[in-house]
């Protein structure tokens, strides 16, 4: 298995925090920018490259054939779906909706305290179901909407990761599957810490940009990452 991690695009919070330094007066669940729908756009195509086995040079670690990608996941995250449905299109695959993908701490708003987070119910099923008609959807989203909880304590988000790696590994283990995930930042980290069998007292912050790709081979339990937050396909003023 080949596994395509993809942060989402630029996102109103992201631009938000870029432009003022601050999270305050962000949405629980914001769009792509303008930004970051060009992103978007830009991974897809980049992603799209047919492979070219005939080009293939021992292990290709930057691609150079090409990707061949098989199959194409996100969170439910609106600005990772937006992501994902430009890539889908662009690959000609089908998009699925995956629930532990979702960025930490789910679907929330500030509270009127300090450090106070309160869980919002995120979007329902219907409402998905009509703005991306082209997403599979889990039967985890409901009518009362996909996330309707608190906000994530620390103590489920590793537990999540692993949830989502193992469940990785039953579907496309031991296969030449080529997968996108498209997700978030800290999730990524929280993914790092279970594929690399990180003690999580050691647990190590790795930067994404927006859209940036890494790529992992996975041959039985060995992982070897070819590349990390790989932005060489953006134009320098895309770079986020």
């Amino acid at each position: 298995m080949q596994l395509y991690f993809v942060r989402h695009g630029q996102s109103a919070n992201n631009a938000l925090w870029e432009t003022h330094g601050t999270g305050a007066e962000r949405s629980s669940d914001p769009e792509l920018t303008e930004v970051g729908y060009r992103q978007a756009e830009h991974v897809g195509r980049f992603l799209a490259q047919p492979l070219d086995e005939a080009r293939i040079v021992g292990r290709d670690p930057q691609n150079l054939a090409g990707f061949g990608i098989t199959h194409v996941y996100c969170s439910l995250m609106v600005r990772a779906v937006e992501t994902g449905t430009a890539i889908a299109r662009r690959l000609g695959l089908s998009l699925h909706a995956w629930h532990d993908l979702h960025e930490v701490g789910g679907i929330y708003l500030d509270g009127e305290q300090p450090g106070e987070r309160n869980g919002q119910p995120g979007y329902n099923r219907a409402y998905l179901e009509q703005r991306f008609p082209h997403l599979g959807l889990p039967g985890t989203v409901s009518e009362m909407g996909w996330w309707n909880r608190p906000f994530e304590s620390v103590e489920n988000r590793i537990p999540r990761a692993q949830r989502f790696v193992n469940e990785l590994f039953a579907r496309h283990g031991g296969t030449d599957d080529r997968v996108v995930v498209v997700s978030h930042g800290d999730f990524y980290n929280l993914m790092l810490t279970v594929l690399l069998a990180l003690p999580e007292s050691e647990q190590r912050w790795f930067s994404l940009n927006n859209t940036a790709v890494s790529r992992f081979i996975i041959k039985g339990d060995n992982v070897a990452i070819t590349y990390m937050n790989r932005v060489d396909f953006l134009p320098r003023e895309l770079i986020t």
